[in-house]
């Protein structure tokens, strides 16, 4: 995705060595030239399907080494209208945001809870802060992946595991390509690139990537229920 593969970049510029998982072995095949001859690091790739959750625990097992981080970028926006008229399309969007993500980052956690270091960091959104008429299935998705997230960072708080949530809003990416954003509120991949890494080295709980939206949020999140059924969101 443009925010995995900026993700990838930011932590290449610093020097890290970089695994890549995701489908597509000839994308993966492309970056992993392009990071190496940009930074001049180790970088390898690996195929990796998040909905299939039963190749997961072998994943990480065959990983040349366990990572000292681990950043799941999964998602899927979906279509709102069609997720209502069809539950295998919500579905998908249930499984793509919330259930693939939380396996392998439930392996992962055991790995680093055995050793005893690491820092997973989850791609989540502002979307699950609230759900709303525009985007409920993506937004629950995305809260329960939050909230996935949060009680992980509770388990593991005293076992010398770093977990982060990273809250992006809108993003210019390939997923919201048709869609008008407002640029105030619309981040590049690079800006949660940087809050990715930001998050890691300052051991950052939750970060929204641009500060704007934890107060857009909030007070949307403070509305009475009275108030808030009669807005178009």
């Amino acid at each position: 995705s443009d925010i995995g593969r900026a993700i990838a970049n930011r932590f290449a510029a610093e020097g890290f060595a970089v695994q890549l998982a995701g489908r597509h072995r000839k994308d993966l095949t492309r970056l992993k030239k392009d990071i190496e001859i940009r930074y001049g690091v180790t970088v390898t790739a690996h195929e990796f399907d998040a909905l299939n959750l039963k190749t997961h625990a072998g994943f990480v097992k065959r990983l040349p080494q366990l990572p000292e981080i681990a950043v799941c970028v999964v998602g899927l926006l979906g279509d709102q209208q069609e997720s209502e008229n069809n539950y295998a399309s919500a579905g998908l969007i249930f499984d793509s945001n919330l259930i693939g993500p939380s396996s392998i980052l439930s392996v992962l956690a055991n790995q680093f809870e055995a050793r005893g270091s690491g820092s997973l960091i989850g791609i989540s959104s502002v979307a699950g802060d609230r759900g709303r008429a525009s985007n409920y299935v993506y937004g629950s998705a995305k809260a329960g992946f939050t909230a996935f997230l949060s009680g992980l960072r509770n388990r593991l708080a005293r076992t010398g595991v770093h977990v982060a949530s990273v809250l992006p809003g809108f993003v210019y990416t390939k997923m919201t390509a048709d869609m008008e954003l407002p640029a105030l509120l619309t981040a590049k991949p690079e800006e949660v690139g940087e809050a990715v890494l930001h998050a890691y080295k300052n051991k950052r709980d939750i970060i929204y990537v641009r500060a704007i939206w934890r107060w857009i949020m909030l007070i949307i999140k403070c509305l009475p229920e009275a108030i808030f059924k009669r807005l178009s969101l």
